[in-house]
């Protein structure tokens, strides 16, 4: 068996309500281009293969990779890709094949957001993600404006993304168990986005929230004057926890054409 390696922000789920929990909220069907990345010990591999009968796993871990890769060599439609999931081709796959890949993973923590920047580079290659996060991470993704974990986050993953919150999940659910909460969340990716995105919207975002007690004036200064912010119908004196995403996509035009 295959020992966790800390490098790799393992931690492997093996609780049977939690898997049969999962399991029911993807709701896989046969013919879909289901995609796991982490498979691990395989805890829901099996599952997911007999659902949909095909798989695509992403596994980093070479000792893991080859347990897989052994114990799946008699199915042709089980495809395991030895690779790192944050260099991974996604679009490729999905053009592969010939539908929108529904992506499932329990993402090791250290990695969890720049691999779902990663993810949302080719929006139109994924229809939805089922994804086991750090508790506090899905709530700052699925947060509402006005609250303590809404921010950046938040923000730059909304115009792509529609955020469910579905159940948390207990250390005691992994071996070894986690030193915090877990989380289960359903990302529905957009065929479009909700707003226009500029290509200064992640500056503007990341410059709004560097400082959070700091108003939109004070916090933005090096990008837009406060009249500008007006002419956007938004107070210069608001913090910017209180702007919907939306918000952010035209001060950040407006920052362009200015």
């Amino acid at each position: 068996m295959a020992f966790a390696r800390k490098r790799f922000g393992q931690h492997f789920l093996h609780d049977p309500a939690t898997i049969g929990r999962i399991l029911e909220a993807i709701d896989a069907q046969p013919g879909e281009a289901l995609v796991e990345i982490g498979p691990g010990r395989g805890a829901l591999t099996s599952r997911l293969f007999e659902a949909a009968g095909a798989l695509d796993a992403i596994e980093i871990d070479r000792d893991l990779a080859a347990a897989l890769r052994g114990a799946w060599a008699a199915r042709p439609s089980f495809v395991l890709h030895e690779a790192d999931a944050l260099q991974f081709d996604f679009a490729a796959l999905a053009a592969e094949r010939g539908q929108p890949l529904r992506v499932v993973g329990n993402l090791p923590y250290n990695i969890s957001t720049p691999l779902l920047f990663h993810l949302l580079r080719a929006p139109a290659a994924l229809r939805d993600l089922h994804v086991m996060l750090q508790k506090e991470v899905i709530d700052r993704i699925c947060a509402q404006p006005g609250t303590g974990e809404y921010g950046r986050l938040t923000v730059m993953l909304a115009p792509w993304i529609e955020a469910e919150p579905l159940f948390d999940v207990g250390p005691g659910a992994f071996r070894p168990p986690p030193r915090v909460w877990s989380a289960v969340a359903r990302l529905r990716v957009r065929r479009e986005p909700a707003f226009a995105v500029d290509e200064r919207f992640g500056r503007l975002v990341a410059a709004a929230f560097s400082q959070r007690r700091k108003t939109l004036r004070n916090a933005l200064r090096a990008l837009v004057d406060a009249a500008a912010i007006e002419r956007c119908g938004i107070d210069p004196g608001a913090r910017p926890e209180t702007l919907a995403p939306a918000q952010f996509g035209a001060l950040a035009r407006l920052v362009a054409s200015s």
